[in-house]
């Protein structure tokens, strides 16, 4: 009777199935290996990693971008004629695919850490595949169409570089076990030697990183300026719609200390608030006037204008979505709402105490008002009743007409030079965000020059002008950074460079250990032998396309082991390697 028995045992691995099964769809033992991955794999990897770091760059952009989302979806309405708030889609979009490459990516991870050969599976080689060029695509969409948002990513390191590189550091710092255990574990070569060059690099450059960071919210507490007054631009539009009274009554009861309005001139010269070019978008002039739908606005009358409904578009469009959150007696009021006129305004700032900041829009050559349009300005803020004093108007002019508009505060949204602004007689700047620095900003009102900077709608923004010293920022969401009593973050100089050592020693420590312990391992390994080891405990790679050098000394080392430890001349040790395990039976010897 011949007796056959098994000399290895096969462990239950479902953590390493469920990682291979759902990266490569190889969920039996049989179909995985631990050979090197072929290149093609490898290069695939290399795809994935660079989808990863694209689609994190692009949800970054986005993340920041959140500030100026009522302006891209003004840009589309612009460019397609019909308004929609086309952030979700694409938010939503990113969610799904960074999530999903995320996924892949750690899976990836784990197939290295464990071992086993990267092989990708087809479906997902072309759900990478879409992913990143769908990825591309948006970023040459938003280049064309809103290139100068990508502005807002060196305004967002001065707020988030400190957290940023932290995050950095401990994910390179993480990676140093895979590394280690890629150059220690394997014979050298010259792409182990360019991976270990090209992770000390990125190590130190980590570490030098703060070096090159301008953080305004990095100071002395004590030198903290005043917080920065809040301008409603074009009231609260947030909360209703703009430019009309009853958004420029909510801006004021979340605290805004100024109003800012856009000024375009009626064809009879009456100055009305309306911040595009035509009527379409927040009236109904497609139902009253459908033949004049595309017309330029200054060309109605005020009669004209003043039949048309301002407030049942936000009803219906929902830009902000926040109609849900209103009550019927607002949802009544909003849908009641006509075109706001330049006087009304300005008569609500001055029953409130209040300035107002005006953008005017200079009417074209043939309108009949072209020559006048700042007499009427003039007559209608003289009309109000308020203060000269405490209106700021921004005219899209030469300087030639600017010098015209007697009696006002003139600003400019210009960047100038201080010697400039003094030489033009203009009293303050109105700049967008993206085009100051910390260090014009401290320059400008070091010469005593205000300054005020649109748009303004997130906290994180709010806070580091706030941390520069800017006296007003212009908000579309007053009641958001009503909320903001004190910068989100504040910290001296000291302690952040005691965290920037700090972590940069820990971090030092932690990748030394790490390649010690992998060398130290792998050296007790070598010197231990094959003898030490029990071939029951030994798990082999069950198929593979070709097996390996290494495999085959293996189980040759296993067979004469068994001889050498006294096996007896009439039990036969056979090796069956297309079945995956060994065993042995009486009779002699079989190979």
């Amino acid at each position: 009777m011949v007796k056959h028995q098994p000399l290895q045992v096969y462990e239950k691995q479902v953590f390493v199935s469920f990682v291979t099964g759902i990266y490569g769809c190889r969920w039996k033992r049989y179909q995985r290996s631990q050979d090197e991955s072929s290149r093609w794999e490898c290069t695939w990897f290399v795809i994935l990693c660079s989808s990863f770091l694209l689609l994190l760059f692009w949800a970054y952009f986005w993340l920041m971008a959140r500030n100026d989302f009522n302006d891209f979806n003004w840009l589309v309405y612009n460019r397609s004629g019909e308004w929609r708030d086309e952030t979700m889609p694409i938010l939503a979009s990113t969610t799904v695919g960074f999530s999903y490459v995320t996924f892949l990516l750690i899976l990836a991870l784990f197939h290295i850490s464990l071992g086993q050969q990267l092989n990708l599976y087809w479906v997902h080689k072309i759900g990478v595949l879409a992913t990143l060029l769908t990825t591309i695509s948006g970023f040459i969409f938003v280049d064309d169409l809103w290139g100068d948002e990508w502005d807002i990513l060196l305004a967002s390191l001065q707020y988030t570089a400190p957290f940023l590189h932290l995050g950095a550091l401990v994910t390179v710092t993480a990676i140093s076990w895979l590394v280690a255990g890629y150059v220690v574990r394997r014979e050298r070569s010259n792409i182990q030697v360019m991976v270990l060059f090209i992770y000390i690099v990125v190590l130190l450059a980590l570490f030098l990183a703060p070096l090159t960071f301008t953080c305004p919210c990095i100071m002395d507490r004590h030198s903290l300026k005043p917080r920065p007054s809040v301008i409603g631009r074009r009231g609260a539009p947030m909360l209703a719609p703009e430019n009309t009274v009853v958004s420029f009554n909510r801006a004021l009861q979340h605290g805004a200390s100024s109003l800012e309005a856009d000024v375009t001139i009626s064809v009879d010269g009456v100055p009305f608030l309306m911040r595009d070019h035509t009527l379409r978008r927040t009236t109904d002039v497609t139902k009253v006037f459908p033949a004049r739908q595309y017309e330029d606005a200054s060309f109605f009358n005020w009669t004209e204008i003043r039949s048309l409904n301002a407030g049942q578009w936000f009803l219906e469009s929902d830009p902000y979505w926040t109609v849900a959150s209103l009550t019927a007696k607002e949802r009544s009021r909003i849908g009641n709402q006509t075109v706001c006129s330049l006087v009304e305004m300005l008569r609500l700032a001055a029953k409130a105490n209040s300035s107002a900041l005006l953008n005017i829009h200079k009417p074209p050559p043939e309108h009949p008002r072209y020559r006048s349009w700042f007499m009427d300005t003039l007559r209608a803020v003289q009309k109000a009743g308020i203060p000269l004093k405490r209106v700021r108007t921004v005219t899209w002019t030469p300087d030639t007409d600017r010098g015209r508009v007697r009696g006002l505060h003139q600003t400019t949204s210009e960047k100038l030079s201080v010697e400039a602004i003094r030489q033009r007689g203009i009293t303050s700047l109105t700049l967008h965000y993206s085009k100051a620095s910390h260090k014009e900003l401290r320059e400008y009102l070091a010469n005593n020059v205000s300054v005020t900077v649109y748009p303004v709608n997130e906290p994180w923004l709010y806070s580091i002008l706030w941390c520069s010293g800017v006296p007003s920022v212009s908000s579309d969401a007053p009641h958001v950074l009503r909320k903001v009593p004190y910068p989100i973050w504040l910290m001296s100089q000291s302690a952040y460079n005691f965290i920037w050592m700090t972590s940069n020693l820990v971090s030092l420590a932690i990748v030394i250990g790490v390649f010690f312990f992998q060398n130290y391992h792998m050296i007790r390994w070598r010197m231990s032998g094959m003898q030490n080891y029990n071939p029951e405990h030994i798990m082999l790679s069950a198929v593979a396309r070709r097996s390996s050098r290494d495999v085959n000394i293996m189980k040759e080392k296993l067979i004469f082991s068994e001889l050498n430890n006294g096996l007896s001349s009439t039990e036969e040790l056979s090796l069956y390697p297309e079945n995956g395990y060994v065993r042995y039976s009486h009779g002699g010897l079989s190979r």
